[in-house]
Parts: C-alpha cells; structure tokens; sequence
C-alpha cells in the first residue's frame, strides 16, 4: 500500500484497531500506525497533513 491508496488503509487501521475512536487518535500516532501496517511501503517523507486528514475520514466513514 502506499500513501495515496486511503480507502485501503482505512480498512486496515479499522481492522488492526476496533477499539480505537478514528475521530480521538492524532496524527503523530495516525503516521505511525500506518506506517506499521504489514502492507504498506512507501517513503514516510510522502505523507502530509491533507493525506493524513483523507485517510481519518475515511476510517470514520469506514465505521459508519
């Protein structure tokens, strides 16, 4: 996975983290766990805010 393929990352922190509210995790902790995912490899310096922002709304709407 890489930074841009957010629907699947959602997924997959959704997964790794059922009980954890999307909306209360920052993106320091957001960053790293994606970064932890068994999946994705992509260069950590690709990342910014508005990436980071696309992926939590994702991961909410993923628990709706």
């Amino acid at each position: 996975m890489q930074w841009t393929d957010i629907h699947d990352i959602a997924i997959e922190l959704a997964e790794a983290h059922p009980n954890v509210d999307p909306i209360a995790v920052n993106f320091v902790d957001l960053r790293n766990w994606i970064m932890e995912l068994p999946d994705f490899e992509d260069d950590p310096s690709r990342c910014g805010e508005k990436i980071l922002e696309a992926i939590q709304a994702a991961w909410i709407e993923e628990l709706e």
